[in-house]
């Protein structure tokens, strides 16, 4: 009976490692797009691997990743993290190297999804957004937007000076192409902030990412920047809220590996069923954020297409927002709009 107990115990001792890697805990963002990620991913995952996925929330903090990996005790294995995360953790050494020849061909890729340690998860926008049933004439470009004798009333803009100086020069005139080269130099950013002042006296900020489409249906503003996901959200619930995608600015969201996990292989498994096209397409049909890998494009009808911002259509007069610029003069040019808004 001891030898019995004795051989139980080794065989349970064994199976140690194998079970703790039947679990995997995987961090995101939570709302629309963690429902949208649990159809895509999760259930696919679970079922296919027989693995438990732990879903965690969270609102970015990058200083719990770094916190887990400077103690070396590493709770979360797959993080979505947004796009200067995914940068500044790379460079820190935060994050895990990426096994690309897991994940899939390069070549299939947006370019800008491809990292030494991150893959590119999907690709959002903030876009300008009206009221369909408000407003008949629609908006065609940020000239429109800042034109408020051909279309009165208020506009709903996020507080800060990211993406706004980007659309007050494309308003201005410059074409995406332009816009950080200009916006980098004294006179560009000076023109960008006299293009705001023309427009603020009919400002309304937003701050949180669902106030824009609750000022459009309220009737507070007449158009509003927007994530193009809450646009969509909206849209699902019988709103009549359009966007325009002309001057668009898009993003990614990434995953990573926080670096010391204990289940970097599986979470490798996770990531590469993440960055699958039909793993993406099916992403895509439950939220209009983008797929980063190019071949999930051919598996989505005509009417989601039109939704997202990398479809051709939409993408063609998009701006990639620069992650390198505002991080070299956010700092200074958040500062001056602070003082800005506050005159």
């Amino acid at each position: 009976m001891l030898k019995t107990s004795v051989a139980l115990a080794a065989a349970l001792l064994a199976a140690l490692p194998a079970m703790a890697e039947s679990q995997l805990t995987v961090v995101n963002f939570g709302g629309a797009n963690g429902a949208a990620q649990k159809k895509a991913y999760v259930e696919p995952f679970e079922k296919n691997t027989g693995t438990k996925i732990v879903s965690v929330e969270y609102n970015g903090e990058q200083a719990k990743i770094k916190a887990m990996v400077e103690t070396k005790k590493v709770t979360w294995d797959v993080v979505e993290v947004e796009s200067p995360d995914a940068a500044r953790g790379c460079d820190e050494g935060l994050f895990e190297k990426m096994d690309w020849s897991k994940v899939g061909n390069k070549a299939d890729f947006n370019p800008a999804a491809v990292s030494e340690c991150a893959v590119g998860a999907f690709v959002w926008s903030t876009v300008m957004a009206y009221d369909g049933d408000k407003l008949k004439t629609a908006p065609k470009t940020w000239a429109d937007f800042w034109d408020v004798k051909k279309f009165p009333g208020k506009r709903a803009m996020r507080k800060g000076a990211r993406y706004n100086l980007e659309f007050a020069l494309m308003a201005d005139g410059v074409k995406p192409a332009d816009v950080y080269k200009v916006l980098a130099t004294k006179e560009g950013a000076d023109r960008a902030f006299k293009k705001m002042s023309e427009l603020k006296a009919n400002i309304q900020w937003w701050e949180a990412g669902a106030q824009p489409p609750q000022f459009l249906v309220a009737g507070d503003v007449v158009m509003a920047t927007a994530f193009n996901g809450r646009i969509d959200a909206a849209q699902r619930e019988g709103k009549n809220l359009k966007i325009t995608w002309t001057g668009g600015i898009y993003d990614l969201d990434y995953w990573v590996i926080p670096k010391g996990t204990p289940n970097k292989d599986l979470a490798m498994k996770y990531i590469a069923l993440a960055a699958s096209p039909d793993a993406q397409a099916e992403y895509a049909r439950h939220i209009s954020y983008g797929p980063t890998n190019n071949k999930a494009l051919a598996k989505l009808d005509a009417k989601v297409l039109a939704q997202l911002p990398t479809s051709p259509a939409n993408a063609k007069d998009a701006l990639k927002f620069d992650i390198a610029f505002w991080a070299d003069q956010g700092e200074a040019l958040e500062k001056r709009f602070a003082s800005w808004a506050a005159q």
